[in-house]
């Protein structure tokens, strides 16, 4: 397993952006998925964002389309989430994660078995 460490979530204003940070340790085969995932209190871990290492492609949920970007800088081994036009319903604790394909697709919490201990990202409106 890979080992993931989260950073750059923060307080920011609606409207506002952020980044956030996965530096990934261990070996990153090209067929794994890279992800990132959120979990607001009471609410059930979604995927907001994931990419193919292979392929560099990339799927989105719904909710952040257009707002959110995932990427890979491949000389320092990081994945990023760039979150613009944040809104109050994107506070959570931010997760980077890392798998392989399954039968549960790509944003699903079931795909990925390496898990980074998170990130709090807090928007106020």
């Amino acid at each position: 397993q890979v080992q993931l460490v989260e950073s750059g979530g923060g307080s920011v204003q609606a409207g506002g952006s952020l980044r956030l940070s996965c530096a990934v340790s261990g070996y990153t085969s090209p067929s794994m998925f890279m992800a990132w995932f959120r979990q607001a209190p009471a609410k059930e871990r979604e995927g907001v964002a994931a990419l193919y290492i292979s392929s560099g492609t990339t799927s989105y949920a719904d909710s952040v389309k257009g707002r959110f970007t995932i990427s890979r800088d491949n000389a320092k081994n990081t994945f990023y989430l760039q979150m613009n036009i944040l809104k109050p319903e994107d506070t959570a604790m931010y997760y980077c994660a890392a798998g392989y394909s399954g039968p549960w697709g790509v944003l699903n919490r079931r795909t990925y078995n390496s898990w980074g201990q998170g990130t709090q990202v807090t928007v106020a409106s």
